[in-house]
Order: structure tokens, then C-alpha cells, then sequence
């Protein structure tokens, strides 16, 4: 799950600091998450170590890894295929399984375990990560032996694919990157299911995030001669109230969608900062907001008008003091998750899980992500997102149970089907 975040701390773990915890409850998929939560990959982090654990490991089973990198080269997404078998009836690009690697910070949190040592208490795997996301990772990595055996013996009708990404914690960077790769090897996957903690219930949607810094330009003055500045914080406290009036607008639209939680497009202010003292008109205030979008709707919907109202403002402003002004900068930008082009795949989640309710949700993954390049895409992972982000995260050890029976469900699901498409 996407958090617009960070702190400081730079306690990095090498590979060689990896500790495998005994634990209760031994099975492949814990040993996979004690062994990836010891990695520490806060966003601020590289995630190198665990992705050339994961790519070791890939290539112990004999697959070939692809690795794209961010400019300054310290964190990489990892791509690996299981290609179908040489008697699959169908030629299709295959099933993806993706997971963000990064984690967010612990910095100011009071845990009662080390957040990067996986520790069991009672039916519960607590450490940070455990369920945002590396939970669905462990279990994928844990699955991926049986899907070589199929593709090796000719069983696997369709390729399947493990996609692991950096970033995604700070604005969903990493993703974009795999799926230019991809787009440039000529590979489309048929369908994706994103893992983050859903409690194995089955998410189609998802809203779209932006989040916008405005900056107001003033004009400095002494108080007591007002009328020779221009003051940013009264400027920037008019842009603020026409922003809430926008977001009142919205939430009384009349194409809301009542599957969401909070049923429509919302405006958020978050941060506001300026002034230097109360006897100096203040030259210079910043705000930020977020705007979380219904699938339907774009950022053009609120950009218009807001922008207008800058021009408004800068007209006023300007005729006092020509050199103030408003900035209006976009920092991060995350698209929705659209389900229109899903509901082969829902149909198959729905068998697998027992569960056919269809769930959609405020918070965005890298899902919409996938959905704009043309890949039908569903959110289904193990853990609550309520446990997200919090100290002392956990992860039900039942969920981890759950997410494995899944996961070789669907890896059933490529051998005994020719394809999902109708």
C-alpha cells in the first residue's frame, strides 16, 4: 500500500546479515518471510540485498532474471518467468504475481519485538513487512519450485511470473519501469494479481492518488503598513478554503460509487507552513494536498478549477506587487484501479477463494499501474491493511495458510485449463 512518506534511520542489512528465526509453525513460506523481513528495505533504503537473495534463488531453479534499476542504480525490481510447457495447447503472455520489496520506516515507533526479526507469538508473524507486502512475496517465492517442476514435466499451459518492485511505499517508482521492459520484450500479461493484504478477499478497484504542493509567493511588509505587502498565508488560506469547498462538491456528485468505503473522489489538505513571526507580513506559505480520485474521474476534474482559482488569485495579487504569485506543482501521481477489463479474472478468483464478493478500496497499489498498461488486475493478498504501517505489524499465521492454498489453487488452475480466455 502506497504511503507518501518517510523518516530517517540507516540501519541497512546486508545479506549476510539475514537470520533465519526457529519458529513454531515451520513451513517454507514463514522460513521465506523471517528470511525477507531481516532485509531492512525502508523506501530510503536499497533494496539490493533481498533482490539478489531472490535472484540467486530464481536462478538455483534455472530461470533467467531480469533486473530493471533506478538511475543512481541502488535499487532494482526483479522479473522472472516460469515459461509454460513445451505440450501447453495455448500461447498466451502468462499470469504476473507482483509485490512491492519496500517497507516503511519504524522511526518513532514503539515495538515490542526488533521490526526486523521475524518473531511468533501466539498465531501471529510480527515484524515489519509481515503483511505490507512481503507475506504475498513469501508465499510466491514458496510456490515458484512446483510451477518449474510443471513447466519442466510440460504441464504448465501458461507462463507464470513473478514481478518484484522498488518504491512503491513513496509513490509507486519501480513499478513503471518493469512494465516499459516488459512492453519493449513484447510481452502483455494476460492478468495480474497484486498481493497486498486484503485478507485474501478479492479487491477489483481502487482509487488514484495526487498529491500537489502549492507554494504562495507574498510580498514582505511590516505589520503595521499592511498595505505595502501582500501576504501569502491570507493568499494561501483562500486557495485552502476554495479547496474544501471542491471537495464538498465532490462528495455531493451524483456518480459516486457506493462500493468504496468513503464513496467518493476526495480533496485533502495535509501540511501548511509559513510565516516567520507575527509582526512581518508573511512573504511565502506552502500547502500540500491530496486528491483520491474514483476510477472514473481524473485529475483534470479538480486541476480546472483550481487552476483557475490560482489565475483569480494571481490577478489579484499581482496588482499589488507584480513579482508574487502561486505555484501549483504535482510531487506524486498514482492512477486507479479500473475493473472494467477484469471479470474473466474475478470470475477465477472468485472460484479459487470460495468468495465472489468484489471489494474496492481508498487506498492505491501499483495496480492501477498494471491496468493502464492493458493487464486485467486484481488486489489479493494475506493480512489486514489495518496492520499496515503500524509498530508491531503482523501477519495472521491462518492468512499465510490461506495465501499458500491459493497460490497452488491457481498454479492448479494453469494446468488444468487450456486458458481463462472466453
Amino acid at each position: 500500500m502506497i504511503q507518501i512518506n518517510s523518516s530517517n534511520s540507516d540501519n541497512v542489512n546486508s545479506s549476510s546479515d539475514v537470520q533465519l528465526k526457529s519458529v513454531e509453525h515451520p513451513t517454507q513460506s514463514l522460513d521465506w518471510l523471517t528470511r525477507l523481513i531481516a532485509f531492512d528495505t525502508v523506501s530510503r533504503h536499497s533494496n539490493l540485498a533481498l533482490i539478489n537473495d531472490v535472484k540467486s534463488y530464481c536462478e538455483q531453479l534455472g530461470l533467467t532474471v531480469d533486473l530493471t534499476f533506478n538511475e543512481a542504480k541502488t535499487k532494482a525490481n526483479l522479473f522472472v518467468t516460469v515459461p509454460a510447457g513445451e505440450n501447453a495447447d495455448t500461447i498466451n503472455n502468462g499470469l504476473v504475481l507482483s509485490g512491492h520489496t519496500d517497507v516503511v520506516p519504524v522511526d518513532g515507533q514503539a515495538w515490542s519485538s526488533e521490526p526486523f526479526t521475524a518473531t511468533i507469538r501466539g498465531d501471529k508473524l510480527y515484524g515489519r513487512g509481515a503483511c505490507d507486502m512481503k507475506g504475498f512475496i513469501a508465499c510466491a517465492l514458496t510456490v515458484l519450485p512446483q510451477a518449474v517442476q510443471l513447466s519442466n514435466s510440460g504441464q504448465l499451459r501458461r507462463p507464470l511470473h513473478l514481478a518484484l518492485s522498488f518504491d512503491e511505499e513513496v509513490g509507486c517508482l519501480g513499478a513503471p519501469l518493469i512494465l516499459a521492459d516488459l512492453k519493449a520484450r513484447g510481452i502483455t500479461p494476460d492478468y495480474c494479481i497484486v498481493g497486498e493484504p486484503t485478507n485474501m478477499a478479492m479487491v477489483v478497484a481502487h482509487k488514484g492518488i495526487a498529491v500537489y504542493r502549492c507554494r504562495v509567493h507574498g510580498k514582505s511588509a511590516h505589520s503595521s503598513l499592511i498595505a505595502q505587502g501582500v501576504n501569502a498565508i491570507s493568499y494561501a488560506s483562500r486557495l485552502v478554503g476554495y479547496v474544501d469547498t471542491l471537495a464538498e462538491e465532490l462528495s455531493a456528485r451524483d456518480d459516486n460509487d457506493a462500493l468504496f468505503t468513503v464513496p467518493y473522489s476526495t480533496l485533502s489538505v495535509g501540511t501548511i507552513h509559513g510565516g516567520t513571526a507575527t509582526n512581518i507580513v508573511p512573504n511565502l506559505c506552502e500547502f500540500t494536498f491530496d486528491y483520491r480520485n474514483l476510477p472514473h474521474m481524473t485529475q483534470d476534474d479538480i486541476l480546472a478549477p483550481i487552476q483557475a482559482k490560482v489565475a483569480e488569485l494571481n490577478a489579484q495579487m499581482q496588482a499589488r506587487a507584480p513579482e508574487t504569485g502561486i505555484e501549483l506543482m504535482q510531487e506524486e501521481s498514482v492512477p486507479a484501479m479500473m475493473d472494467n477489463d477484469s471479470a474473466e479474472l474475478q470470475s477465477l478468483i472468485a472460484a479459487l477463494t470460495g468468495d465472489d464478493e468484489r471489494h474496492k478500496v481508498a487506498y492505491a497499489t501499483e495496480g492501477g499501474q498494471f491496468t493502464n498498461a492493458g493487464i486485467p488486475t486484481i488486489i489479493c493478498g494475506p493480512g489486514s491493511i489495518e496492520q499496515a504501517h503500524k509498530a508491531d505489524e503482523y501477519v495472521e499465521l491462518s492468512e499465510i495458510e490461506r495465501c499458500d492454498a491459493f497460490l497452488k489453487k491457481l498454479l492448479d488452475s494453469c494446468t488444468t485449463q487450456p486458458s481463462m480466455q472466453s
